[in-house]
């Protein structure tokens, strides 16, 4: 359970209790009452604002309704001290018994525990994540929002939401007339003719080699004798399809296959954009205007001095009306982009989050608008930005991929530390902020590898339980055996502590989902193993806190049980990265 939804549930009871009495006046809003833990462990367990709360519309002093509501929670059974303090706050410290009763959900849920139906009965949720052009391989900054996206979605599932997870093709455009174009140089060359350099402009990895060699396999020479009109649908829609399939491997390589992959080209095909504009223009959200242009930077691509067509954003939050049309009767890329979430929210998404490159910042108040505008204000979309990932590599920046031809490719950083070690470090910072990926530093066994540190603690368990029999004969460390254990023997205070962090995984998992945040997921597994590796180092310091006790079996299979819990929630977190949890390091 989320121990503090829990005793949430018991503050709102015991104001209502009160209320009955008399002592409160009857009807008061708890809505904005929270229960959390204190920022300081040492005021103990739980704490709460109700008093401050409830104050003003009670007519009474803070600390007076701390008073009469501590007295009450002092009761509770799970409750062995009530603290008022500040300005009313209400601290409240829980008996070990309730903490032992926690150890106990984690053996009895298994890598289950933590799975919560927050988000049940709240709609379907959409969670488009890469979406890159089909021009090239992945690289490294697509690697970040890949594993943004795959672990939040992973994160909304554990929390009960209904999750759809989408890839968004962007084949409809002029840097697709230009792969084209470049692929049409590589199958030239593989007909055996000099094409010198590419052109500036082209797409000049080598990874388009093989794409111009299947064509000249397939076609021999017949591309070379009909004009460009003729050639170029058939090298774009061949070269997109190529591009798209080794997106999906390396994908697969780190872990990720979505559940639907949705093409701008078809959308626009089947006339999704015309359906966007007749739809805002229905609701009079569309006008022919002339925009100014933008004050002290340059203007943006899809500014002209000329009338354009236009969407009323700004009556949606956006800073300015913004155009769907051009002057010469073409789509912006902006109309292409509502067509998409229109056609998502018709699919039956109410909640949508795309996950965009930091490059896109100036793109999400006009997108939170047109999602509010096509759906009249009943789906919400969510826009995190990944900033840049500096790859590094003892201390220097990473060189260019040869293959790729400017950049480092997202198969070469996995080729390099693997999947798992990827997924983990992109969410040791949130998204939002840029991070240095050294790839030294990222396979290095030290406290400052967060990857290591989680993995440590996780092997360290499975060692002392696989030892455990041979350490003390005829221990039992099956799951029934370790479920029947006395854990009221585990009393240490090293102990509890490592049993209160586990405790926090269930809210852990709501709050991260609920804000959208998988990175909240990495901290808390680096404070799980932290608690973990504190225990273990007392037990090297006091022979009474080790693990396994030849002469107190008893002990032993309590503790067995809280290092078989420890390991169940860290690999209950790494289920939600994506990651594997090691048995043993090497």
């Amino acid at each position: 359970m989320n121990l503090f939804q829990h005793f949430q549930a018991e503050v709102t009871r015991q104001i209502e209790a009160l209320a009955a009495e008399g002592a409160l006046p009857a009807g008061l809003d708890t809505s904005r009452i929270t229960v959390e833990p204190p920022r300081d462990t040492g005021h103990g367990d739980v704490t709460t604002n109700a008093a401050m709360v409830l104050a003003k519309p009670a007519g009474m002093k803070p600390r007076d309704i701390a008073e009469l509501l501590a007295a009450r929670l002092d009761a509770l059974p799970d409750v062995t001290e009530t603290e008022v303090a500040g300005p009313g706050f209400i601290n409240l410290r829980l008996s070990d018994d309730f903490w032992h009763a926690r150890l106990a959900d984690v053996l009895a849920e298994g890598t289950a525990y933590g799975d919560s139906g927050f988000g049940k009965g709240t709609g379907p949720v959409n969670v488009e994540y890469v979406s890159a052009n089909p021009t090239g391989p992945l690289h490294v900054a697509h690697a970040r929002g890949a594993v943004v996206g795959d672990v939040l979605a992973r994160l909304l599932k554990k929390a009960g939401y209904d999750v759809t997870t989408e890839y968004y093709i962007n084949d409809a455009g002029a840097q697709v007339e230009i792969l084209a174009t470049s692929a049409y140089l590589r199958y030239c060359q593989a007909l055996g003719e000099d094409i010198g350099e590419i052109p500036e402009g082209m797409y000049p990895g080598e990874y388009l080699i093989p794409v111009g060699r299947a064509i000249a396999e397939a076609d021999g020479a017949k591309w070379r004798e009909v004009d460009e009109d003729v050639w170029l649908p058939h090298f774009r829609e061949f070269t997109v399809a190529r591009m798209m399939v080794q997106v999906k491997e390396d994908l697969a390589a780190l872990g990720i296959r979505q559940d639907v992959f949705t093409s701008e080209k078809e959308l626009v095909a089947a006339g999704a954009v015309d359906a966007v504009y007749k739809t805002l223009s229905d609701r009079d959200l569309i006008y022919t205007g002339v925009l100014e242009p933008p004050k002290g930077k340059p203007p943006p691509e899809d500014w002209e001095p000329r009338p354009q067509s236009l969407f009323r954003a700004t009556r949606f939050g956006d800073d300015v009306d913004r155009p769907l049309k051009k002057s010469d009767g073409s789509w912006t890329y902006f109309a292409n982009d509502i067509a998409n979430h229109l056609d998502k929210f018709r699919r039956g998404f109410t909640q949508m989050i795309d996950i965009f490159g930091a490059d896109h910042g100036g793109y999400v108040k006009r997108m939170k608008a047109a999602v509010v505008a096509v759906s009249e204000g009943k789906a919400e979309l969510d826009i995190k930005l990944c900033q840049m990932v500096h790859l590094m590599k003892d201390g220097e920046p990473m060189r260019m991929s040869k293959r790729a031809g400017n950049f480092v490719t997202l198969r070469d950083l996995i080729d390099e530390v693997g999947k798992d070690v990827v997924r983990f470090l992109m969410l040791t910072r949130k998204s939002d902020t840029q991070m240095e990926f050294d790839l030294v530093k990222a396979v290095e066994q030290s406290r400052e590898n967060p990857v290591f540190y989680v993995q440590y603690a996780h092997a360290r368990c499975r060692s002392v339980l696989r030892s455990a029999p041979d350490e003390v004969p005829g221990l039992d460390t099956s799951a029934a055996a370790l479920a029947d254990a006395d854990l009221g023997l585990l009393a240490d205070p090293a102990e509890l502590d490592l049993m209160k962090v586990m405790a926090a995984w269930p809210r852990t998992v709501e709050q991260a989902a609920e804000a959208h945040e998988p990175h909240r997921v990495a901290i808390y597994l680096n404070d799980l193993a932290s608690a973990f590796h504190a225990l273990w180092n007392r037990g090297n310091e006091d022979a009474s806190l080790r693990f396994l006790q030849a002469n107190a079996p008893e002990v032993t299979r309590a503790r067995m049980a809280l290092v078989q819990a420890t390991a169940t929630v860290i690999a209950s977190g790494l289920d939600v990265l994506g990651v594997t949890p090691v048995e043993e390091l090497r």
